[in-house]
């Protein structure tokens, strides 16, 4: 049976290329909202960081209706950090529409996406956004994506699909250019023309495949996936199992359905075949299970989420100042939610030490890491972090492999020789060099990834924040030598106290300072960054010796310079590999793993 009043489609792209936007107009002009009702821009960008970063960090599921036929839309990630919340959606729709800039054209996580949309043999409407751009070159951009198709091997079906010029933006689309259309209408129709209708038995034994986990205080755990055969009803037994884990199998009672419409859930008494379900009342349901039949419970393929490539240790936060701000601050605190997280989270791997305080996070990337860590300390937990490391791995011939990306960087030609003299320090092979229009410059280089830990925030610096940095994996290869992470050392605090004006002073001649007066210290943590290679010690709690005798300019006022204020990303890229992160609700500090600087000292000794 054919669902022809369903069409379900995932909207994929690179970052930044649009893909929110538009389903902010898809929305707007499917009549999801009031005429006069005041819609926030990047309307399914719902979580708070989402909406900080102006990125989509979490696939969402909404509907739309255009001629009665109801639209499932799943927003997805354009950032190769959230990968895995790609891959595991595509398993749920059966079409994509391919998002691509219209002057940017096709981008690393372009062929990512559009590689696993391939591999599913879904059908793709690629949509060349944003052609509203002065720059605009959506003639060029076709071009780059049809040679995209056919270096990913698409079938002869794959390359006959249909292009829609859109601006998002503006809220409109156009089958031809120059577009004439003032809607979005072009796309509507070419979703429902182009985009066949999802197919099942609804006769048959029921199977949900799980492709997403929502949460919510009141109800806990709700799975997100497509009928794929039969009907699920309301207070039905059923039957989870895993075509992974074939020891699985539990009876379970369905206790609430929903269905998506515009923003919102609707409860429903049941649900047959195409349709996009959130299933509630289940505690133990994860990615990637079957919700089943009981007489016949035969689970569905469910594709194996790449690997991550990069490991932190989160561990309980021990300095001097721990416990004053976190609201959880145990080890048990700690497990607990880096365990919660793996139930929403696929592309994440926690890991339990020797030591119980301590846990090994493995991601995508350092943005992936990043999310989580500020997602915990917005929630009150308080802990340290090491510096990401990449995770390696052997090959047959006991040879150490380790993680590469290619890299792709776009800058004005002037800055090229900087950037390719600091890749190339970093390991960095040179594949090619490509000049376009306006004076800009394209590299593309295969890097190892630990030679990208730490280096973005000196990319921006060196190409004045004109330069545009985008990464992909790109497999195992031989390890390429050692690395120089940091040329400059650390600054780091003498005794505990509170910084005082005359002691930062004197601290500032030797290097850059990350804090101001008044600020809580403690022997061991790091106040700033050092002009010179090596580490110093410096007191900044130090106050200046009053006496009875007055000298010519001795009470001028002593002039600061502004402390370096540091996001978590810069911390994160700042950290060596004998410092740790402290990460409370209040603060950020950095500090050395070894806080007594005797025992430092003699470590270091020891190392060379």
């Amino acid at each position: 049976m054919r669902r022809e009043d369903i069409r379900n489609i995932a909207i994929i792209a690179h970052v930044d290329h649009g893909k929110t936007t538009l389903v902010d107009e898809l929305l707007k002009q499917s009549g999801v909202f009031r005429a006069n009702q005041e819609v926030a821009e990047r309307v399914m960008d719902s979580n708070d960081l989402e909406r900080e970063r102006g990125i989509t960090i979490l696939s969402k599921n909404t509907a739309v209706y255009y001629k009665n036929i109801k639209i499932n839309i799943v927003d997805t990630p354009g950032h190769a950090d959230f990968g895995g919340e790609v891959e595991r959606v595509l398993k749920m729709v059966n079409g994509v529409i391919l998002v691509v800039d219209a002057f940017e054209g096709s981008m690393p996580q372009t062929r990512f996406v559009l590689k696993k949309a391939l591999e599913l043999d879904l059908p793709v409407i690629v949509c060349i956004n944003k052609i509203d751009r002065p720059e605009a070159r959506p003639n060029e951009v076709i071009d780059e994506v049809l040679e995209l198709f056919l270096d990913l091997d698409a079938s002869d079906e794959q390359l006959d699909c249909p292009f829609v010029y859109a601006s998002a933006k503006y809220g409109y689309a156009a089958l031809d250019l120059p577009a004439n259309s003032n809607s979005m209408k072009p796309l509507f129709e070419t979703i429902i023309n182009y985009i066949p209708a999802p197919e099942g038995d609804p006769d048959a034994d029921t199977q949900v495949l799980i492709s997403t986990i929502d949460y919510n205080e009141y109800v806990g755990r709700i799975g997100v996936g497509k009928v794929d055969n039969g009907t699920l009803h309301v207070n039905d037994e059923v039957v989870i199992v895993n075509a992974h884990d074939p020891e699985k199998q539990h009876k379970v009672k369905i206790s609430k359905l929903y269905e998506f419409d515009g923003l919102n859930k609707t409860d429903v008494a049941s649900a047959t075949v195409g349709s996009i379900v959130a299933i509630s009342g289940i505690a133990d349901i994860h990615i990637g299970d079957t919700i089943c039949s009981p007489e016949n419970p035969v689970p569905i393929p469910f594709q194996k989420i790449s690997e991550p490539t990069i490991a932190m240790q989160f561990m309980v936060n021990d300095s001097p100042l721990a416990g004053l701000e976190g609201k959880y601050v145990t080890s048990r605190h700690l497990r607990d939610r880096l365990f919660r997280e793996l139930n929403t989270d696929v592309s994440l791997r926690v890991e339990e030490t020797d030591s119980p305080d301590s846990f090994k996070v493995s991601g995508r990337g350092e943005l992936h890491l990043s999310v989580l860590i500020e997602n915990m300390r917005r929630e009150g937990y308080e802990f340290a972090v090491s510096k990401a490391e990449v995770l390696y791995k052997t090959d047959s011939r006991g040879r150490k492999l380790e993680p590469m990306e290619l890299a792709y960087v776009d800058i004005p030609e002037e800055y090229s020789g900087t950037v390719i003299d600091k890749l190339s320090q970093r390991k960095g092979e040179l594949q090619n060099m490509t000049v376009a229009g306006s004076g800009s410059t394209r590299l593309e280089f295969l890097i190892p990834s630990r030679g990208l830990i730490g280096y973005r925030g000196e990319f921006l610096t060196d190409t004045k924040g004109t330069g545009v940095l985008n990464t992909i994996f790109d497999g195992y290869a031989p390890y390429k030598g050692d690395i120089q992470y940091r040329s400059q050392g650390s600054l780091i605090a003498f005794e505990s106290g509170e910084s005082i004006t005359y002691g930062l002073f004197n601290a500032q001649e030797r290097g850059a300072l990350f804090i101001g007066p008044g600020e809580q210290v403690y022997a061991g943590m790091i106040v700033g960054q050092n002009a010179k290679t090596d580490d110093i010690e410096v007191n900044v709690c130090k106050r200046k010796q009053l006496t009875n005798t007055r000298a010519s300019g001795s009470d001028e006022a002593l002039r600061l310079t502004p402390p370096r204020l540091l996001s978590l990303e810069q911390y994160l890229e700042f950290i060596d590999t004998d410092e740790l992160l402290e990460v409370t609700p209040q603060h950020l500090r950095l500090r050395k793993k070894q806080l007594d600087p005797t025992l430092r000292k003699r470590e270091a000794f020891r190392k060379k």
